[in-house]
């Protein structure tokens, strides 16, 4: 397991380390970014082989890439409960960096263990924990394009249990300036300087949370979370638009029991419920608008038991049902998932060999699907090991690729799923200053869904794609001092498209960089420290057909930042940022161009800070 932050300590059983013991994951404590990240797609920017595809600044759509599978490929959830929606893919952007405690991410096929749509993986967000203390906080920051960010959070016990309360918004202008080829076609075009327009965002949110321990050493867990934007939706430099604009409401809700049963087993039930309203306006004919509406409701059940001293079994049962209406067009369609998942932690040569086998059988619609998965680690001694995985992961169509007509897009309800054969090894080695893991990853993708052109002026969604996609990751932490932290992250991925037709066979894969390399360093004790980062990744193509003057060029991010907590009970701490130091001017995903240079102030407040005990470590908190 690869750790980027503080080690979890017990992992609860709905962890990432729980549900998949061989697993590539990396853990990001939010905690050591306080005050520094302006959204939660900051928070990932900085792990291997994950790539950030970016519409425009803070508040516009964020997804993301995962081992070079596509934004809808990756599955995404909020303690729990999924947040892909009827596209198949979750906007980032939606997730404000206040909610979060930590990041748990887990790189590779996911499908045994999360479920159809994890084909380069998954990513479950832990939201804050509540605290049996009265504590209460609160943040705001200021900055560049007129950007108000904020929230205040307390938390304290409930009815003979814990709750925490939390309210959060913000705004941005997001009106910075770009450079532009106003004549791409020809060569050495000077630049022209524009300023983004109607690239406006705001919203805001609540974060209800309630935990209540049980006589049985059981607990009960309670989430409810309120979040909406309204944005501009800006199009490309080439496209702009100028009166869309998009509305969207989500109401999440969850609730988890669990309970051990002797010292040998333990069960656990959960239930969620989210309700997702998006209305878009404006736009030129034809483009998708309308209001929809998106329904998602399921339970999960699971238990797991020691067998014979060596077998760690758990079982999975699970159900949902899907909706999603269209208002234009009266357009509706709806569906039942239901799964079972077996997995056996398998404990050789005391406990120092794993082997972890899981299969998950899964009905989505009239899809059915079958994920199987094997992982294997190592304990070699004195801090080294090795891990080891392969598997089978499918993505179903979305409603939206299946069923509904968005403007120029036409669904195709005969789409088959999508399939993902994936395999990674790794090695590493720990120490209590040092974390280093190094590894490789190969995934083929098979019926793979893209648009093609459909007379007279139509595109219609057909299976006809399929990639290679193979690679190497890297990940080092070092804390040789208490005030020192040091980390770094490079991923070289190679993709080759293997379409049969000869103008896209064997080309690099659009939005694929093939470099990516983060280092950060954090020094300083907590009354003054500073901290820089810096971001450096390759070009990336636009177009199947592989041409290099249709690409988004190389980028290098420097960014710096300083923290004093200056007072403590209350504790009083500000903070100053600068992104993108160097004023790096570039674009991402469909040609969107970024912010250059931005710098912000934080101040934040709290009152009787938490000072985590066994008992209370926020860490143990079980989403619901």
């Amino acid at each position: 397991m690869d750790v980027i932050g503080k080690a979890i300590p017990d992992a609860p059983p709905d962890s990432a380390r729980r549900r998949d013991p061989t697993g590539a994951i990396t853990v990001i404590d939010a905690r050591e970014r306080a005050g520094e990240a302006r959204d939660t797609a900051e928070l990932l920017g900085g792990s291997a082989s994950l790539v950030v595809q970016d519409s425009g600044g803070y508040g516009q759509s964020k997804s993301l890439v995962v081992r070079g599978a596509s934004a809808n490929g990756v599955l995404v959830f909020l303690d729990g409960i999924p947040l892909n929606g009827a596209g198949g893919m979750a906007d980032l952007s939606l997730v404000p960096v206040a909610l979060v405690e930590r990041l748990e991410v887990l790189r590779g096929a996911a499908g045994a263990r999360y479920g159809a749509g994890g084909l380069g993986g998954a990513v479950n967000i832990v939201t804050r924990p509540p605290s049996s203390r009265l504590l209460s906080s609160g943040e705001v920051t200021y900055g560049s394009f007129d950007t108000v960010m904020g929230h205040v959070a307390a938390s304290g016990a409930l009815l003979d249990g814990q709750a925490l309360v939390l309210l959060h918004g913000g705004r941005s202008q997001g009106d910075f300036s770009y450079r532009v080829d106003e004549l791409p076609a020809l060569d050495d075009n000077p630049l022209t300087q524009e300023v983004r327009t109607r690239n406006d965002a705001r919203g805001g949110g609540a974060l209800l949370k309630y935990q209540h321990g049980l006589d049985s050493g059981g607990r009960v867990d309670l989430l409810a979370e309120w979040s909406l934007e309204d944005r501009a939706l800006a199009g490309t430099v080439q496209n702009p638009q100028v009166s869309r604009r998009q509305d969207q409401t989500r109401l999440s809700l969850g609730g988890r029991w669990g309970r051990p049963f002797g010292d040998t087993g333990e069960g656990s039930a959960r239930g969620f419920f989210r309700r997702d309203w998006l209305d878009v306006t404006g736009g030129a004919a034809g483009l998708a608008a309308g209001a929809q509406r998106y329904t998602v409701g399921g339970v999960e059940v699971e238990g797991r038991a020691v067998v014979g001293g060596r077998n760690a079994l758990a079982i999975t049962l699970a159900a949902s049902s899907e909706d999603v209406t269209q208002a234009t067009g009266a357009q509706s369609a709806s569906w039942w998932r239901a799964s079972v998942m077996a997995m056996d932690e398998l404990s050789l040569f005391s406990e120092r060999v794993k082997l972890v086998p899981s299969l998950r059988v899964e009905r989505v619609g009239h899809y059915s699907l079958l994920s199987p998965k094997l992982g294997a680690s190592a304990d070699l001694g004195h801090g080294f090991g090795v891990r080891a995985n392969a598997g089978q992961s499918h993505r179903a169509p979305s409603f939206l690729e299946l069923y509904i007509r968005q403007g120029l897009l036409l669904p195709n309800p005969e789409l088959k799923p999508e399939r993902a054969l994936s395999v990674d090894a790794a090695g590493l080695w720990r120490n209590e200053a040092w974390s280093i893991t190094a590894g490789g990853f190969a995934a083929v993708y098979e019926n793979l869904i893209a648009y093609e052109m459909y007379p007279p002026q139509l595109a219609k969604p057909y299976n006809f794609a399929a990639a290679r996609v193979w690679g190497a990751e890297v990940e080092v932490e070092a804390r040789p001092r208490p005030w020192l932290t040091a980390t770094t992250s490079y991923a070289w991925t190679r993709t080759q498209n293997r379409y049969g037709d000869p103008r896209y066979f064997g080309k690099e894969l659009p939005y694929r960089p093939r470099h990516k390399w983060v280092g950060r360093v954090r020094a300083g004790p907590d009354w003054l420290n500073a901290r820089t980062e810096v971001l450096v990744q390759s070009e990336q193509l636009i177009n199947r057909v592989g041409e290099a003057r249709l690409s988004l060029p190389s980028r290098t991010w420097v960014s710096v930042g300083a923290s004093s907590t200056f007072l403590h009970r209350p504790d009083l701490t500000v903070s100053f940022d600068i992104k993108n130091l160097l004023d790096a001017r570039t674009a991402d995903y469909t040609g969107m161009p970024l912010p250059g240079r931005a710098a912000y102030v934080t101040f934040a407040v709290a009152f009787e800070p938490s000072r985590p005990t066994s008992s209370e470590d926020p860490h143990v908190a079980s989403p619901p």
